[in-house]
């Protein structure tokens, strides 16, 4: 919906505004902020907020907003001032509860929503929102606040599910925070010094888990997580939610659990459906999009839905099939209105410009794909997509899931014996061996392999990793090397785990997995920075909060029965969708990342990994990069997306640490 930004602390002259104009294009329709002063040692709380309409497009809606509500006891800015970024999807039944307890409302939108239940509930008004969002609420009142509020207090929270993303950096006398690490570094106080072992988990997983950013003074605020600013400082910072794992399973039938699974499919997407503007959606023709296409036709039968679809000039490296074919199956299906994009090799040339717009060096090229088709369907005046993201994170979609599943085939040997199988999976991973891999399913299998000997959780952390530690510790230079050594790249996700000890099915830990860190971390990620860099806002309905926690109380055997992955929910949509799209092979939403590395990359890895370029940023080894490249153009081991991180990082470093305050233009004029 839009962009935040503010701070509370000493005031600094011109620094809101640098913030805010920073974070302009996730606001095109309109802008606004607010200094308010008040509190101990002259501390402001500084507000700005990028707007982008989507529910009452009218002045009605313009932010920061305050209320003149008596039963709030607020009579303007200086009472109750709210900064939001997202959609509140039960906004309308909250509405009307809050109606008939005395509230007067100015404007039919969900912000104002949130200032009248906040001034009930206070922090518990949390717990009442089914929604994606980043908020913060200024509360300087002189009574009438809620139970543990200051006055003065700044409270920021963000959704349960981390679709909308916050940052925040802490100096000595404010903290600052916005949509965007970019805005942060608006201020010359924010340190560059980087984060050695969050760089190690982006060569690890390609995102970094948890709170970690590239720099040491920037943190992300969590998802489910909210914080208190007090005096400049962070008074109080919690988690509010967490996903429901280790709960009660359902003991209704298999048929009645895909029954219940659709129906709450369709609520969802029928309750996401709110806007006063048009509403698209991606369409790969995989099950995950096309089952939320299928439900917005169910929701609007005589209007068909503007969907896009993306497929490359060149053959995706042969690991995925084209969804081109798919898509038009399905639009053809359900009387949808597809648009085919063609992506072209060239569009590698914007790696830059894509790497600002994420603030982290995540090595994906996922994202070209969806800002291509966030900027035309913003052209064809499409301001809200639909995604299906979150289906395989939910209902066990992804090829670990399976591998998980087989783990019972060798899962009874000693780990004695395991070993050795392990250490020859690493040495064919590592180029240690004369075994080449060059074929996906012999990859795929030496990544299975390679961790069959680590305990029950670090091996369920192991999946997501795309290298093996011996590799990694071959290319960190003496920094990254020794903050290795001072924690692993895997304690995040092991801190995570520890968090649900009542779960023991080792999918559904997985599962767990997937949804706090995956999914927040990396997908939702690249997802909102990539549509709001167009000015479109994304949604994603599989992630309803309702549907989140009815998916966590299914069977794990009926997630992956067998072979079949995401079983549970290819058969809830058997009634709506063709066979053959239902139960087509697994396709990514990726790009010939491997061809353009050795082929249209080939000088930009050349440049960006030079010898020179290396013992200049001091991170990795020289020596061991060049191995890595030569080793995978020879098709002796699969390191592309190894090398494509170790290019991510260093073009980040020169974006963000070189040149100190990027610029989106700047980005786009590099050769």
């Amino acid at each position: 919906m839009c962009g935040i930004a503010g701070f509370q602390g000493r005031l600094r002259e011109g620094l809101l505004e640098a913030m805010s104009e920073c974070i302009a294009h996730r606001g095109p329709d309109g802008h606004g902020a607010v200094i308010l002063e008040g509190g101990p040692h002259e501390t402001v709380s500084a507000l700005a907020h990028r707007r982008l309409s989507i529910i009452d497009l009218s002045a009605a809606g313009a932010q920061p907003m305050h209320l003149s509500c008596n039963h709030c006891g607020a009579r303007g800015p200086n009472d109750l001032t709210l900064i939001f970024n997202g959609e509140i999807y039960n906004y309308r039944e909250l509405r009307r509860e809050l109606i008939l307890r005395g509230h007067r409302f100015q404007s039919e939108t969900d912000s104002e929503v949130l200032l009248h239940l906040y001034s009930d509930f206070g922090h518990g008004m949390l717990n009442r929102l089914n929604g994606i969002f980043a908020l913060a609420i200024y509360d300087g009142r002189e009574a009438g606040r809620p139970d543990g509020v200051a006055r003065h207090d700044l409270f920021v929270a963000r959704d349960q599910m981390g679709v909308k993303p916050l940052y925040y950096a802490r100096l000595d006398d404010a903290v600052l925070f916005a949509s965007e690490l970019k805005a942060l570094l608006r201020s010359s106080e924010v340190s560059r010094e980087l984060d050695p072992i969050a760089l190690q988990q982006y060569v690890t997983f390609l995102w970094a888990p948890g709170e970690g950013t590239p720099l040491r003074s920037v943190r992300k605020l969590e998802p489910g997580h909210a914080m208190v600013l007090r005096a400049g400082a962070m008074a109080h910072k919690w988690a509010y939610w967490d996903m429901p794992y280790g709960n009660r399973i359902s003991s209704a039938t298999p048929q009645q659990i895909y029954d219940e699974l659709r129906s709450r499919v369709e609520e969802a997407v029928s309750r996401q459906l709110v806007a006063d503007v048009p509403v698209g959606a991606f369409l790969s023709g995989g099950l995950d999009s096309s089952a939320v296409v299928a439900m917005m036709q169910r929701a609007h039968p005589g209007s068909p839905t503007k969907c896009y679809c993306i497929g490359f000039a060149d053959d995706a490296d042969g690991d995925n099939a084209s969804d081109v074919p798919y898509a038009r199956r399905v639009a053809a299906h359900l009387g949808a209105d597809l648009t085919v994009l063609t992506a072209e090799s060239s569009i590698i040339d914007r790696l830059d410009e894509m790497l600002f717009l994420l603030d982290e060096p995540q090595a994906d090229p996922a994202p070209l794909n969806a800002l291509m088709i966030a900027e035309r369907a913003r052209a064809d005046g499409v301001t809200v997509l639909m995604s299906g993201a979150g289906g395989d994170d939910l209902f066990s979609g992804y090829r670990r899931h399976a591998a998980l599943h087989y783990e019972r085939t060798w899962s009874w040997l000693p780990r004695v014996l395991r070993a050795p199988l392990a250490r020859t999976a690493r040495a064919m991973s590592s180029g240690s061996s004369a075994i080449a891999l060059g074929n996906p399913l012999v990859r795929r299998l030496a990544k299975t392999m390679s961790f069959a000997d680590l305990p029950d959780d670090e091996r369920l952390v192991s999946y997501f990793w795309w290298n093996t530690s011996e590799l990694r510790d071959t290319l960190f230079g003496p920094v990254l090397r020794e903050a290795a050594q001072t924690e692993s790249a895997s304690a995040t996700m092991l801190r995570s785990l520890a968090r649900i000890p009542h779960e023991r099915d080792p999918l559904n830990r997985m599962l767990y997995l997937e949804g706090k860190h995956f999914l927040a971390d990396h997908n939702l990620n690249y997802t909102d920075k990539a549509g709001m860099a167009a000015g479109v806002e994304v949604r994603v309905p599989l992630l309803d909060l309702e549907l989140v926690e009815f998916a966590s109380r299914i069977p794990p055997n009926l997630k992956q029965d067998g072979r079949l992955g995401k079983a549970v929910f290819k058969r809830a949509m058997e009634p709506l969708l063709p066979h053959d799209v239902i139960y087509r092979a697994k396709s990514g939403f990726g790009a010939p990342l491997r061809r353009w590395l050795r082929v249209e990359l080939r000088d930009r890895v050349e440049d960006t990994l030079s010898a020179h370029s290396l013992r200049n940023r001091g991170l990795f080894e020289p020596v061991a990069v060049r191995r890595l490249i030569d080793l995978d153009r020879a098709g002796r081991i699969d390191g592309s997306y190894t090398i494509f991180a170790l290019m991510c990082i260093e073009v980040w470093c020169r974006l963000f640490i070189d040149h100190g305050q990027p610029t989106r233009s700047a980005c786009v004029s590099r050769p």
